[in-house]
């Protein structure tokens, strides 16, 4: 995710890129045509450039909210992340009771691999869902044992909610937890589920490609009218309004491409990176550890 650094007309040219250079050198060709040349044909002075102009940026804002609204039920799913996984933790550390105080060493070893596998989950699933290897960061926090038998699941945060569960029937039956108990931190469970299927329907359902071809296409065809259009009227002047107007419409067409896919390990976004490093750091403060993971800053402008 870009993280606001003021106004920078350079990144904003250079977001746009080849298209808007191409657009440039486009205008100027027209006008050398029609002023130099003497190509007056090339004129098309009675295009109606508003009524075109008004009919495609509802399309293109059309698109952009679907994309945005995908984009952030995206950081919704992930903030429900957050809270499920605080939630998990408390319930875990202050919910959980030995009866006879024999087993104390026990339960807090238990207590210290429920959190450790929720921690590993928020990693999992951000791997996940990025299409990335997780076991870098599955190493520290699991034993060999448990990441062996992680690496043949092809869902390997769903696998690692299947180790938790079997932990929580564990300390029911240990009766470190009742059945209240058990309910509510299953609840807690079937919410982080949720939450990852809700990710993975936004990471496995493209957009219509309708949505992305036509819109594209209605744009690309408007900034090939726009200087046919103008050149009588602005003459020499040609490129400067062609080109802002296109500007427009480019940068909006790829604004919508860019913020559709929220889960494509690009700078665009939902920054999981800094969102499960987070989650690490409250959950390990949570079992009362000192050493924490480094926060997660901007590098280049950017949060990932």
């Amino acid at each position: 995710m870009i993280v606001p650094r003021g106004r920078q007309l350079t990144a904003m040219l250079k977001y746009v890129g080849l298209p808007l250079l191409l657009l440039v050198l486009y205008d100027l060709a027209v006008v050398a045509a029609y002023k130099v040349m003497g190509w007056n044909w090339v004129a098309l002075p009675h295009i109606p450039l508003a009524l075109f102009g008004s009919s495609i940026g509802i399309i293109v804002a059309f698109r952009n909210q679907s994309a945005y609204a995908r984009w952030w039920e995206a950081r919704i799913l992930w903030g429900s992340v957050v809270n499920n996984s605080r939630s998990w933790a408390r319930q875990v550390t202050t919910g959980m009771l030995s009866l006879t105080g024999s087993d104390a060493a026990e339960l807090k070893e238990m207590q210290r691999r429920m959190v450790y596998l929720q921690i590993a989950f928020v990693h999992a699933l951000r791997q996940h869902l990025r299409k990335l290897e997780p076991w870098a960061e599955l190493k520290p926090l699991l034993d060999e044992r448990e990441l062996e038998a992680l690496r043949v699941e092809k869902n390997v945060p769903l696998a690692i909610q299947q180790m938790m569960g079997k932990l929580l029937l564990e300390c029911q039956t240990r009766e470190w937890i009742d059945a209240l108990q058990w309910r509510a931190m299953d609840e807690s469970l079937n919410d982080l589920a949720d939450a990852q299927g809700g990710a993975e329907r936004i990471k496995n359902t493209p957009m219509p490609k309708q949505y992305d071809y036509f819109p594209q296409l209605f744009v690309q065809i408007y900034c090939v009218l726009l200087p046919l259009a103008l050149v009588t009227s602005m003459g020499w002047f040609t490129p400067l309004g062609s080109t802002l107007v296109g500007f427009i419409f480019l940068a909006l067409d790829k604004i919508g491409r860019d913020l559709e896919d929220p889960f494509e390990n690009s700078v665009y976004d939902v920054p999981l990176t800094s969102i499960t490093t987070t989650i690490e750091t409250n959950l390990r403060q949570m079992l009362s550890e000192k050493t924490l993971p480094a926060a997660s800053t901007p590098i280049d402008g950017v949060l990932w």
